[in-house]
C-alpha cells in the first residue's frame, strides 16, 4: 500500500513538472510572440523615425520599404524554400536592426544568386543602414540592371539621399517614384520626411 501510495506521489509529481515546463514555454512563446509584433521592437524596413520604429504594414511607414513589393524575377530555380537561406536570413536580421548581419547575408545571396534583384536592395539597404553610400550605390545599381528602375527601388533610393543629406537628390529621385505610383503611402511619406528634415536643415541620423 505504501509502495502504491509513493508511485502516485511520483506520477503526481511528474505531473506538475511537465506542466509547470508547458506554462513556462507559453509564456516564453507570448513574450517572444509580442514582442516581435511590437513596432517599437521590430526594426521593420519601413520607418518614420530613424530607430526603425515602423512596420512595412504600418501605412504610415516611410524609410526603405520592404523588398516583398518588388515585381517577381524570373527566378525559378534560383532559391529553394529554405527558409534559412541567405535572403530570409538577411530579411530576418535587417528587420531585428542587425544590419551588419543582414549585410553579411545579403552579400552572400548576392554572389550565389547574382540575378536576385530583392537581394540586391536588401543589400542597398543594409549599406543605408551602415551609411557605407558607396557600395549602396553600387547595390542599387545592381537591382536596377535586373528590373529597371521601379517605385520601390527609386522610393529606397530617395530615401538613402535623405539619409546623406542629399535633398535635390532625394525629391527627384523621389517624384520619379510618385510618378510610377501615386498611390504608394511610403513615397508619400518619404516626401513628407524629406521636407521635415530639409527644414531642420540635416541629415537623419
Amino acid at each position: 500500500m505504501t509502495a502504491c501510495t509513493g508511485r502516485v506521489v511520483l506520477v503526481a509529481l511528474a505531473s506538475m513538472v511537465l506542466l509547470t515546463g508547458c506554462e513556462t514555454s507559453t509564456k516564453l512563446g507570448d513574450l517572444l510572440q509580442s514582442k516581435s509584433s511590437d513596432p517599437q521592437t521590430t526594426g521593420a524596413l519601413a520607418e518614420a523615425t530613424p530607430a526603425g520604429q515602423r512596420t512595412t504594414s504600418d501605412p504610415a511607414s516611410t524609410g526603405t520599404i520592404g523588398t516583398e513589393g518588388l515585381p517577381p524575377v524570373n527566378s525559378a530555380g534560383l532559391r529553394g524554400s529554405d527558409p534559412n537561406d541567405d535572403l530570409d536570413q538577411g530579411k530576418k536580421q535587417f528587420r531585428a536592426n542587425n544590419f551588419g548581419i543582414a549585410e553579411r547575408y545579403y552579400r552572400r545571396a548576392v554572389e550565389t544568386h547574382p540575378r536576385d534583384a530583392e537581394a540586391w536592395v536588401g543589400l542597398a539597404a543594409s549599406y543605408d543602414r551602415l551609411r557605407r553610400f558607396d557600395l549602396a550605390d553600387q547595390a542599387y545599381r545592381g537591382a536596377i540592371g535586373i528590373i529597371g528602375e521601379t517605385p520601390e527601388v527609386l522610393n529606397n533610393q530617395g530615401y538613402s539621399y535623405i539619409l546623406r543629406g542629399d535633398y535635390a537628390h532625394a525629391r527627384a529621385t523621389l517624384l520619379a517614384a510618385q510618378a510610377k505610383d501615386a498611390k504608394s503611402p511610403y513615397i508619400r511619406n518619404n516626401l513628407a520626411l524629406l521636407e521635415k528634415s530639409f527644414r531642420g536643415g540635416k541629415a537623419i541620423q
